[in-house]
């Protein structure tokens, strides 16, 4: 990737952790702990949770942030832990515009991610609701202009930061996902009203991004390639926006679905690699990289999804959850046993499968 070599396929994808302590956005000793745990643990390339670009873009409290130059040195800290064991960095920039400020997963919270919380400034392209939340201010063109000014802004802060990769959220129902769907874009102006106006802020911020950080950084855009909902995006639309962001600047796609309206979605083992293989066709010709995610369980079925060149990486979050150190597990389930082919840290070399 711009000649940044990741030393397997396998991402480490953005799952929030609603872990910052003030409320304040900053890194603390558990974010650098968690992250460095898993690049010991083998992933080649670690993108840090979604990051907000400004306060109100939040999707909760206690998510971490890149709106301030205060925020550098946590997010430093993070970035040398990675390196040091060998992982490529990167972080997802994102702004949650609706479906921000949510109280954030606690196990003893049953409200928690449902609904807004009171007195929290939430927009969105229209004033439309995710369902059970506040209805979101409808951002002005100006305002529009100013998130795009965020994400570059943040973007730099995150190259000063030692990021090498940097992803903007495009997905999951929130801000720019809100923007490219119909079911949430009820605008009239540049930012609306046709497929190629909804398309513009992703365009726009993909572009400003690349401006920001110049041309030795990864850029990456995760987004959802479908709505699961009639009238909203689907698998199409997001093939033909596909090319038009690697025009933009954008080197990798991470290709997810859903998130902008409640949906009735198929899952099931990997149930969202065939959008993944749809987008990469879309970019035949190009030099962009495709990641798959979704219920991508094993090493048999990640290497398979690779060699019929259904993508080029495969992203695996829940499960490593549950194990760090599954990148060896699978090295090992592929034959992969030398301890330094596999990447197994030597000091662990007892423990390992044989």
């Amino acid at each position: 990737m711009r000649g940044i070599r990741a030393r397997n396929r396998l991402w480490l994808p953005p799952m929030c952790m609603y872990s910052v302590e003030a409320a304040d956005g900053a890194a603390t000793d558990w974010h650098v702990l968690h992250y460095a745990t898993r690049a010991q643990g083998g992933f080649g390339t670690i993108v840090v949770e979604a990051t907000a670009v400004e306060p109100v873009g939040r999707l909760s409290p206690y998510d971490l942030g890149l709106w301030d130059d205060s925020h550098i040195a946590g997010h430093r800290r993070i970035t040398e832990a990675l390196r040091a064991r060998g992982a490529v960095a990167g972080v997802q920039l994102g702004h949650g515009g609706r479906k921000a400020g949510t109280a954030p997963w606690r196990p003893n919270d049953p409200m928690a991610r449902q609904g807004t919380l009171e007195g929290w400034d939430v927009v969105g392209p229209s004033a439309v609701a995710y369902p059970g939340h506040a209805v979101p201010r409808a951002l002005s063109t100006e305002d529009v202009r100013h998130v795009v000014e965020a994400f570059a802004a943040a973007a730099r802060r995150a190259v000063a930061a030692g990021y090498e990769l940097i992803e903007i959220h495009g997905a999951h129902g929130y801000l720019i996902h809100q923007f490219l769907s119909p079911l949430s874009n009820h605008r009239e102006d540049a930012y609306g009203g046709s497929p190629s106006r909804r398309r513009q802020i992703a365009l726009e911020v993909v572009h400003a991004v690349r401006e920001a950080v110049g041309t030795e950084t990864v850029i990456g855009i995760r987004l959802s390639a479908t709505d699961w909902v009639e009238g909203g995006i689907t698998a199409q639309d997001t093939a033909e926006l596909a090319p038009l962001l690697v025009e933009a600047g954008a080197d990798v796609l991470h290709v997810s679905t859903g998130g902008n309206a409640p949906a009735q979605v198929p899952v099931g083992p990997g149930y969202q690699v065939p959008f993944a293989a749809q987008v990469r066709r879309a970019v035949v010709g190009t030099e962009a990289l495709v990641v798959a995610v979704g219920l991508i369980t094993s090493a048999a079925q990640a290497e398979q999804l690779l060699a019929c060149g259904q993508a080029d990486a495969v992203a695996v979050g829940r499960p490593a959850l549950r194990d760090p150190y599954l990148p060896l597990r699978w090295a090992h389930d592929l034959g992969v046993n030398a301890w330094d082919e596999a990447g197994f840290p030597i000091q662990y070399w007892r423990g390992a499968w044989h």
